[in-house]
């Protein structure tokens, strides 16, 4: 496995490293850690040549400390800075460079403690990349488990939704990590049902469902969960479920995205702000 890292310095470039850390340690990855500096348009004027460099001198300063953290956590990793115009795209260029397998970055800082808070640079990210994006919850950096030991896959009931149980089947089978697959049914349902029952039928069918796959496609498996979470709300839904700060949630894109590039759609978004565990965006069709 091969994991790029978006490192910003700051807290949230500091969850980020956290996290690929965790990752790296739990799937035996390869890991670069790129920080990317703004492009300075060419005017001809000999101090703008010149920032340009010291902006390039500071990135490698700031990247030297992430490559330090992760080297104490016993993580070998490369560095790169990079000069563009846009961190995202840079970033992901990068990263279909070198196959990488996980794109991994923070969240931002603004909001309360744990969660996640969509910022201007990863919500770039998680409406266009074609590589899976690792995000990193609020604060995460404070106190990181030194590997992830288990998989949750947020599997989807409606058709034509994608489904990230494919991905998150092979994420786990890589480290013979349990998976456990949660179905969200809350009263916002019922437009789509005659009644709470069948809304319930529906998701409990679809888990069983999802059940079967991911046993067919693990067999030797050491612990498949399969379980419906409800609530009046998603958001009250998800409060249902325990998690372990070694925990990693993986959810699909929107089914409006392009094939093969993630949207974050907003049942997405809204469980990526009721989870203070870290989560995998998959591109859609990934599985």
């Amino acid at each position: 496995m091969h994991l790029t890292v978006g490192y910003l310095a700051t807290p949230t470039g500091d969850d980020g490293v956290a996290l690929a850390s965790a990752l790296a340690r739990t799937f035996d990855a390869e890991v670069d850690v790129v920080l990317v500096v703004r492009q300075e348009m060419p005017d001809g004027h000999p101090g703008r040549a010149e920032y340009q460099r010291l902006l390039v001198n500071r990135g490698e300063e700031w990247v030297s400390l992430a490559i330090g953290a992760l080297a104490d956590r016993g993580v070998n990793a490369n560095s790169t800075v990079l000069v563009g115009e846009s961190f995202a795209e840079s970033l992901i260029a990068f990263a279909e460079e070198k196959s990488s397998d996980l794109i991994v970055i923070g969240g931002a800082r603004d909001g309360i403690f744990g969660g996640h808070v969509i910022g201007s640079v990863t919500g770039a990210l998680l409406h266009a990349s074609p590589i899976p994006v690792a995000l990193a919850p609020r604060g995460y950096h404070e106190d990181p488990p030194d590997t992830v030991t288990a998989v949750t896959a947020a599997v989807p009931t409606r058709p034509g939704d994608d489904n990230p149980l494919p991905f998150a089947i092979t994420l786990a089978s890589a480290a013979n990590l349990p998976i456990r697959m949660v179905s969200l049914v809350s009263a916002e349902n019922l437009a789509e049902a005659d009644s709470a029952r069948e809304v319930r039928e529906i998701q409990i069918a679809a888990a069983e469902e999802n059940l079967v796959l991911a046993a067919r496609a693990l067999p030797d498996a050491p612990e498949i969960e399969s379980l419906v979470a409800d609530g009046l709300t998603l958001e009250s839904a998800m409060k249902k479920l325990n998690w372990a700060d070694t925990d990693v949630l993986v959810v699909g894109s929107s089914r409006f995205a392009a094939p093969r590039r993630i949207f974050l759609g907003s049942t997405a978004a809204r469980i990526l702000a009721g989870t203070d565990s870290p989560v995998i965006v998959v591109p859609r069709g990934e599985g």
